[in-house]
């Protein structure tokens, strides 16, 4: 059982004379800030000059800077750009400034483990990953509750990255919750496992597999969209609040009894055998290679892929009906937020 860590676990004085930079004010820039500021932390945002962010982090009652001025000024980074961007934008703005004692933070572990990241060996690196959306860590913080998290500790060079961290956890507001210690290699490849088998990829391919198969067999696109994507949520809303056992216990027997007998068959040893499959690609680099090539070839497959995914069926058919939904929150178009980070911490 991994070791978890509570209020009584942190120490805000690790960061007592210290300057936390936040890089990146998107989803969890602007949450890590905020929060951060709120505990009483000094705290500056790094953005690029223009940034559409700026003048938002400026009326939020925050300092700005450049990336660049902003590693400098600081003594501890936290970088919560894309994946994809943080080395070229680590190596170029912050690299130069990474002096001894100073500490780099991540929320999600991809760049440091495959090593597109290679931080100097006089400093701190650790991780602190609040397992919600920005928002939602920023709307707990208000509310003084606080989303669990996990904690890691690449690099140790001050002997104090770990309380170091777990204070930065604190101000956050996850050891209100609770924190969680693992370490870089297995937060990022059960992160990006997670996300390709199951919570993106798994769920949206057998959504959209559902949905596909009554329309092809003549039922009408409306119903399939209800029973096979619409009513997710119920069943997912069920699952978090109190896990499979809860779920079986709430639906009809009828539903129990076709999970029990009818699900293997959708998630069978054919399936267990691609996610071992998709689970070594993670585990060996390969994923993250791809990915990394696929971004500096100018992202022609990804772009194509998200506007085919946008034309489908099951889109154009759930536009229609969640205009009958007032009842749901109205989401802005989909687009890239300037620190969209991997899921979890999505």
């Amino acid at each position: 059982m991994a070791k978890r860590y509570y209020e009584k676990d942190g120490d805000l004085s690790f960061l007592k004379g210290r300057t936390v930079a936040i890089i990146g004010y998107g989803s969890q820039g602007h949450a890590h800030a905020l929060n951060l500021r709120d505990s009483g932390v000094d705290v500056v945002v790094g953005l690029y000059a223009g940034s559409k962010s700026w003048p938002k982090a400026q009326a939020a009652g925050l300092k700005v800077m450049t990336t660049s001025d902003a590693a400098k000024a600081a003594t501890d980074i936290m970088i919560l750009v894309s994946d994809h961007i943080q080395a070229d934008l680590y190596n170029s703005e912050i690299a130069p400034h990474m002096t001894a004692g100073k500490t780099l933070m991540f929320a999600h572990g991809f760049n440091i483990h495959f090593g597109f990241i290679t931080p100097p060996a006089d400093i701190d690196v650790s991780m602190v990953a609040p397992k919600a959306p920005g928002h939602r860590v920023r709307e707990l913080f208000t509310e003084g509750v606080g989303v669990p998290a996990l904690v890691a500790v690449h690099q140790n060079a001050s002997g104090q990255a770990l309380p170091r961290a777990l204070a930065y956890a604190m101000a956050l507001g996850c050891l209100k919750a609770g924190v969680i210690e693992t370490h870089f290699k297995e937060e990022t490849e059960s992160d990006l496992f997670g996300e390709q088998a199951v919570l993106c990829g798994g769920a949206s391919e057998l959504i959209r597999a559902g949905f596909e198969t009554l329309v092809e067999a003549g039922y009408d696109p409306e119903i399939a969209y209800f029973e096979c994507l619409h009513e997710l949520k119920l069943i997912v809303d069920l699952i978090q609040e109190g896990g499979l056992s809860y779920m079986r216990f709430s639906v009809s027997d009828t539903a129990e009894y076709g999970d029990y007998t009818r699900g293997p068959r959708v998630v069978n040893a054919q399936t267990r055998a691609e996610m071992k499959k998709i689970l070594a690609e993670v585990q060996s680099g390969e994923f993250a290679r791809q990915w990394m090539n696929e971004n500096r070839t100018g992202r022609k497959n990804f772009l194509a892929m998200r506007e085919a995914a946008r034309e489908q069926q099951i889109e154009t058919v759930g536009a229609s009906l969640r205009e009958m939904m007032t009842f749901l929150k109205k989401k802005k178009e989909a687009g890239v937020p300037e620190d969209r980070t991997a899921t979890a911490n999505t």
